[in-house]
């Protein structure tokens, strides 16, 4: 039972740090974005709104393949 614990921490590590990686990409984009003063405030709005609902899509797709794991459904090609 402690092996299959540790084998699916192993399994989501590399999910979890890709996603927290991606997050602050879209984030600091979006930063960077407020901080030039020769961007109309429009564009400023889009791309603060467009890096959230990415990063939105991140975290819910790393739920899902969370929920995978813990199930045992590590190998999505197999249900094809």
């Amino acid at each position: 039972m402690e092996n299959r614990k540790i084998q699916h921490r192993k399994k989501m590590a590399a999910p979890i740090i890709i996603a927290v990686l991606l997050i602050l990409w879209y984030i600091g984009m979006a930063i960077a974005c407020f901080c030039i003063p020769e961007i109309p405030f429009i564009f400023k709005i889009l791309m603060a709104i467009i890096p959230a609902a990415i990063s939105g899509v991140i975290s819910f797709v790393l739920a899902e393949r969370i929920k995978e794991i813990r199930s045992g459904e590590e190998d999505d090609l197999s249900k094809y």
